[in-house]
């Protein structure tokens, strides 16, 4: 059966991957005859994705869907990385070049950019996808075969449902709509009670002055969470760890923050005055009382339910009767299942999905995963015509046999075997280089002109991504002293007058 080469292809999500994978299915596909028609759907009000930090006008009745960012927010990936191929470079932040890394508003403001460099009429803005049905039989003709039924509600017209048909789909709404709550007896109770909030919802530390907190986990958004509770909240602020931090989470070091074991188990109970508090045990036995807040940076993980497939994954490669969600029964480990070198649904490769997995420098391994998308459907990269030998990449990904009671793996039993490294499938770490390579080698083969404006993974590389983590301590240091000279000259002039 040969591989799908569609016409017609729906993006969904116009975040970081999104926008992206228009502008390659459009530059490398569409301009040279090959696709008729390429769109892109976002159901908020404004592109960027977790990079527009969504402020809802009052009395709104238009469902929000806020980004997990916060004011004042600064990434840690330099403006190198943050900047699209053939396209001008993502400016350097004004101010002090101590602090070389871009805020959330200049992020945002490079993405609007960048959308707005597009034709216009290619992004629908208010345009929420419901439902993404893959139509009954096999994908058999070149041009896409049965292709997909997507539901949209128009938010632009009160929410009234629309049925589109599509030949391809690419799934660009990555991580950050699902987050992770640990599976930890009595947290449950504690949600409830509205005393434990995720990441997510977390807006700045307003509301945590004089507080007893509990942070969970010592990534980017705990150890943000923990340095803002620090100068308000009661000291210490606990911050419970299962492992010292990777180099990539750099934070500096602070006397009000007390690292603590992991906790075993939450317990709601009564404070003075009636007032619910937490009460932890921790893993090591140690118990901290009186708790009034618990901030969780456990992390998000892709889910992406609302698509529907017919050869479902669980039962590869026979066709169900039904669609079912793609996501259902979970996949253990999580991720989205099936794909081919993380992009492609195996059994249907008119599916695609960006931002699949986390990776150091998302920017440009959405770009070089949406030109790879662009090109297969082409028809100018080859890869496997059979699901089983496109199943191959996830099989060597999630490694043979080493969890307790996994079963023997093949290609088609991969969905349901355990892994060994069931905790980084969907972060490339220390795989980003080596995956980078391959797919941006199958471009420049299909297209040797790109060679020129593709970003490059090597060696050298990495060690210069890698040491932007170290750069990103030494602004935090310099951010750290400049607030503490700015309070001791504001304590000064308040003492002199």
């Amino acid at each position: 059966m040969p591989n799908p080469r569609p016409r017609r292809v729906l993006v969904i999500g116009g975040g970081v991957a999104g926008l992206v994978t228009l502008r390659n299915l459009i530059k490398l596909g569409e301009q040279k005859g090959h696709f008729d028609r390429i769109e892109l759907v976002e159901r908020r009000d404004d592109v960027g994705g977790v990079w527009y930090l969504d402020n809802p006008p009052p009395n709104s009745t238009t469902p929000r869907w806020p980004s997990p960012a916060y004011p004042g927010l600064i990434g840690n990936v330099l403006p190198e990385y943050l900047s699209y191929s053939d396209y001008p470079p993502f400016p350097t932040p004004p101010g002090h070049p101590e602090q070389p890394f871009p805020t959330l508003q200049e992020t945002y403001e490079y993405l609007k950019g960048f959308a707005n460099s597009l034709s216009p009429g290619r992004i629908r803005l208010n345009t929420e996808v419901v439902r993404v049905v893959e139509k009954e039989g096999p994908v058999q003709s070149k041009d896409g075969g049965n292709g997909w039924t997507v539901v949209l509600r128009d938010w632009n017209e009160g929410g009234k449902e629309k049925e589109e048909e599509w030949d391809a789909i690419v799934s660009a709404v990555g991580y950050y709509d699902t987050p992770v709550w640990p599976d930890v007896p009595g947290l449950d109770k504690v949600r409830e009670a509205g005393l434990a909030e995720h990441a997510k919802t977390y807006r700045g530390p307003q509301g945590l002055e004089g507080k007893r907190i509990l942070v969970i986990g010592n990534a980017n958004s705990s150890n943000d969470i923990a340095a803002h509770a620090a100068p308000i909240a009661q000291t210490p602020v606990y911050r419970s760890i299962r492992r010292p931090a990777l180099f990539n989470f750099p934070s500096l070091p602070d006397s009000r923050i007390k690292d603590v074991a992991p906790v075993r188990e939450y317990e709601l109970v009564e404070g003075d005055g009636g007032a619910k508090k937490v009460r932890t045990t921790l893993t090591d036995g140690t118990v901290i009382d009186d708790i009034d807040a618990v901030r969780l940076g456990t992390g998000y993980r892709p889910f992406p339910d609302f698509i529907h497939v017919r050869a479902h994954p669980a039962a590869i490669p026979s066709t169900i009767a039904a669609p079912a969600s793609l996501m259902s029964p979970p996949p253990s480990p999580h991720r989205i299942p099936a794909l081919h070198r993380h992009i492609l649904y195996s059994p249907n490769p008119s599916l695609a999905f960006n931002g699949s997995a986390m990776s150091h420098t998302p920017f440009t391994i959405a770009d070089i995963t949406s030109a790879w998308t662009a090109l297969a459907w082409t028809g100018e990269i080859a890869y496997p015509e059979s699901v089983k030998e496109r199943l191959r990449s996830e099989q060597e990904r999630l490694h043979d046999g080493t969890m307790p009671g996994a079963a023997a793996k093949d290609a088609t039993t991969a969905w349901t075997s355990g892994p060994s490294d069931g905790l980084t499938y969907n972060v490339f770490g220390g795989y980003e280089q080596e995956y980078a390579a391959g797919i941006r080698a199958d471009i420049v083969k299909a297209r040797p002109e790109l060679h020129r404006v593709l970003p490059e993974w090597d060696d050298e590389r990495t060690r210069q991504r890698e040491a932007m983590y170290a750069l990103k301590y030494q602004s935090l240091e310099w951010a750290r002293n400049k607030r503490e000279a700015e309070a001791r000259a504001k304590q000064e002039a308040g003492t002199t007058a």
